[in-house]
């Protein structure tokens, strides 16, 4: 059992966390001076947006950036009545495609310094995993 532990722990260590609530996700990026990550997704409906968490949110190269220089926040929008959010989070999701998504693109993913300026936006399933990436990085140094 301790060698399970172990082994998972090893392998989650460096992924960061998933922040659902945008405004403490902000409150923290000022107090660690990073920038926001936020995607817009469909979790149920949305295959771009499945596969952009699947191939490319996981991969060591993103999770190693985002614990470095990125708070992370996801804003979902699920179809089916089973993974349907609280009215809470519905509320909080809605205000962020208010402010940053009122064409309802998904997969939308947006770079937003502490201020809430919007830095770089980025639609659907990138092209190139690796250039994707890359992109980010020039966008927050």
């Amino acid at each position: 059992m301790k060698l399970f532990i172990s082994l998972f722990l090893l392998l989650n260590f460096n992924t960061p966390n998933w922040n659902t609530n945008y405004k403490d996700a902000f409150e923290l990026a000022k107090l660690e001076h990073k920038i926001v990550l936020l995607n817009f997704s469909g979790s149920d409906w949305c295959g771009p947006c499945i596969k952009l968490h699947k191939d490319v949110f996981t991969m060591d190269e993103f999770n190693n950036l985002a614990t470095d220089h990125l708070i992370l926040v996801n804003a979902d929008f699920p179809r089916s009545k089973k993974n349907q959010l609280t009215k809470v989070q519905q509320k909080l999701n809605e205000e962020l495609a208010e402010k940053y998504n009122v064409q309802g693109d998904f997969p939308l993913t947006v770079l937003i310094n502490t201020d809430g300026k919007v830095i770089k936006a980025w639609t659907g399933f990138p092209v190139s995993k690796e250039d994707f990436i890359e992109d980010i990085k020039n966008n927050i140094h």
